[in-house]
């Protein structure tokens, strides 16, 4: 894991910095506000721990920038100040989460781990999709079911994903014409049919229950 700590008290950042490595996890540390917000902008973290109070912009300023800007790294605010009103400030500027100074080391980590456990969670929800066994990883690009991967042409995967994100319901062949050969009149050709029929084929065939359904005068329909 990569951290970005951001704290300007160099025996607080040391004791952070030690406890963090040794949990194993990469950390880089820098003292001022307008620094770290440049650094998260160009490079990509895991977690950024940020202090409240920092040379030239505040953590609050910071976050505030970073998420306009689109930047979604999670954040963890640390502070000093325990007042209800400084942590809805961190918390609506957009930080994930807020720790008050002193704390336990091991607290500090818990919570790191938390933000890392639910960012992967929140990754892995946008970039995998599942009906039954059948599973795609669209940033590898691979499909698998049963554990077993399934070796799928260019528009075979752009198929399967639009079937996939529509699981459960009819999808009509205008709907796929539009949507996955960007045809937005029917070429009259037997192009889906050839693909759904190949498409089937790899993921049905050796299979004892079948996906990929054919809702007669209406189109298709991919479900358990």
């Amino acid at each position: 894991m990569r951290i970005l700590l951001v704290e300007d008290d160099k025996d607080m950042a040391a004791h952070m910095r030690r406890s963090l490595e040794d949990e194993g996890y990469d950390v880089e540390l820098v003292e001022d506000g307008a620094v770290a917000e440049d650094r998260a902008r160009a490079r990509a973290y895991d977690v950024i721990i940020l202090d409240r109070m920092l040379p030239r912009k505040t953590g609050a300023e910071v976050v505030l920038a970073l998420r306009e800007s689109g930047v979604t790294t999670p954040v963890m605010m640390v502070s000093a100040l325990r007042e209800v009103s400084q942590k809805v400030e961190g918390l609506d500027a957009g930080a994930d989460d807020y720790l008050g100074k002193p704390f336990a080391t091991e607290e500090l980590l818990a919570r790191v781990r938390a933000l890392h456990k639910g960012r992967e969670m929140a990754v892995s929800e946008h970039t995998r999709l599942a009906v039954a066994d059948l599973e795609m990883d669209l940033l590898a690009r691979t499909v698998h079911r049963g554990g077993k991967k399934i070796d799928l042409q260019p528009r075979e995967f752009r198929l399967l994903e639009y079937l996939m994100r529509n699981a459960g319901q009819t999808v009509t062949r205008k709907m796929l014409l539009e949507n996955v050969w960007d045809y937005h009149f029917d070429p009259q050709t037997n192009v889906i049919d050839v693909h759904i029929s190949r498409l089937r084929s790899k993921i049905d065939k050796d299979y004892s229950a079948s996906l990929l359904h054919t809702v007669r005068g209406s189109g298709y329909r991919l479900e358990a």
